[in-house]
């Protein structure tokens, strides 16, 4: 039986689904009468943005569009970027990229017209208030961020910090899974796995519960039924439509539920190693699945099930299947599945653990406690 903690779900206020929802979001943007917006976004999607931003302009529109995250985000990247346009009088923040972008577009509209200061912010439930509109559209299937309460920054002293507020779901989100088609398999691989760890640390978490669980059986679900199809033929518009589903279902478990210590350890690997956030749950997923299911048999068993796994003899042995599906997943999406392949130094470990086991807010949602020991052991296991 999972602990007891009060549900909470904070929606966003709109959510519109389909291939080219694009189309629509330009237009509501225009019906709504915003006369200038920022648009965070990455340089490969710009084409695909072009009649978006022509659609804006057309109607008197002033658009800024952003190009300037690149990589997973430090509190210095925000805060130049939040200088840049303090002094736009913008009506709307629109991020539309994978995470990174989706985190920062998220913490501009926070903080723009805003007294607290970053600093001020991180943890949960310390933002208080925003007053401009946002609106997310991921551009990757994978980290759910369009629809959850939560943006991750790296630290001045390289720690990956946790800002969780309602005031960062936005208004209105539009998930195209047509901004995905053209994702590399790496990435698409990468972000599939991403989501699936969402919905699974949700699923077996300590304070799981059963409204959300059910986003996330169908969100493990759709993407392991899809995900090395959209990763081996990325025109697959029906599979991209299907993992991006998945995706979104992750990332309404995130405020809620959220994830445990697949995440927890995983943060290191990017902090330290500036391995994507992505294929760091990957790397970790299966170690940390085995730690863990002798703790909730009968939930990893049901995990097994959602993976597509028989029913076997005990919760046990289905467990095991299911554990055993995430490998054969992980190899069929051309993921290493050994830190060693990654050249993460073995002597790193002491650290990695030490570090990962200050993710309190994560690793207190474990079904099974991790000491440092414990970590080390994890880690050593993926090595």
């Amino acid at each position: 039986m999972a602990a007891e903690r009060m549900l909470t779900i904070n929606f966003p206020g709109k959510l519109v689904f389909g291939n080219g929802v694009l189309q629509q979001l330009a237009e509501d943007i225009v019906v709504q009468g915003c006369k200038s917006v920022i648009v965070m976004t990455i340089k490969p999607l710009l084409p695909t943005l072009t009649a978006f931003v022509v659609l804006l302009e057309e109607n008197e529109i002033d658009v800024i569009v952003d190009t300037s995250i690149e990589k997973e985000p430090s509190f210095a990247d925000f805060n130049a970027v939040l200088a840049q346009y303090a002094q736009i009088p913008a009506d709307a923040v629109i991020g539309i990229g994978g995470g990174s972008v989706l985190d920062i577009a998220k913490l501009l509209a926070a903080q723009l017209n805003n007294e607290q200061s970053l600093e001020d912010i991180v943890g949960n439930g310390l933002l208080k208030g925003r007053t401009i509109k946002l609106i997310c559209a991921p551009a990757t299937a994978g980290t759910g961020s369009e629809v959850s309460p939560n943006a991750i920054l790296v630290d001045h002293e390289n720690q990956k910090k946790g800002i969780i507020s309602p005031f960062l779901v936005p208004d209105a989100v539009y998930v195209d899974p047509l901004l995905t088609v053209g994702l590399p398999p790496a990435i698409t691989a990468a972000t599939g796995l991403d989501a699936l760890t969402h919905c699974l640390e949700a699923y077996t978490n300590k304070f799981s519960q059963p409204f959300i669980d059910m986003y996330a059986f169908e969100g493990m679900r759709l993407i392991a039924a899809n995900l090395v199809e959209a990763v081996n033929n990325g025109g697959n518009v029906k599979a991209r439509s299907e993992v991006a589903m998945g995706s979104l279902l992750g990332g309404f478990c995130l405020g809620p539920v959220n994830t445990a210590a697949v995440h927890a350890l995983s943060y290191p690997l990017g902090s330290m190693f500036h391995l994507a956030h992505g294929l760091s749950n990957a790397l970790l997923l299966p170690y940390v699945m085995e730690y863990n299911y002798i703790a909730a048999p009968r939930k990893y068993a049901e995990v097994a099930l959602a993976l597509g796994c028989n029913k076997q003899e005990t919760d046990e042995e289905t467990a095991l299947a299911g554990i055993a599906k995430v490998r054969e997943l992980i190899s069929d999406c051309g993921i290493p599945a050994r830190l060693r392949d990654l050249d993460i130094p073995q002597d790193a470990i002491p650290k990695m653990a030490e570090d990962a086991l200050k993710i309190t807010r994560l690793l207190i949602n474990n079904p099974r406690e991790i000491s440092l020991l414990d970590a080390i052991t994890i880690f050593n296991a993926a090595y």
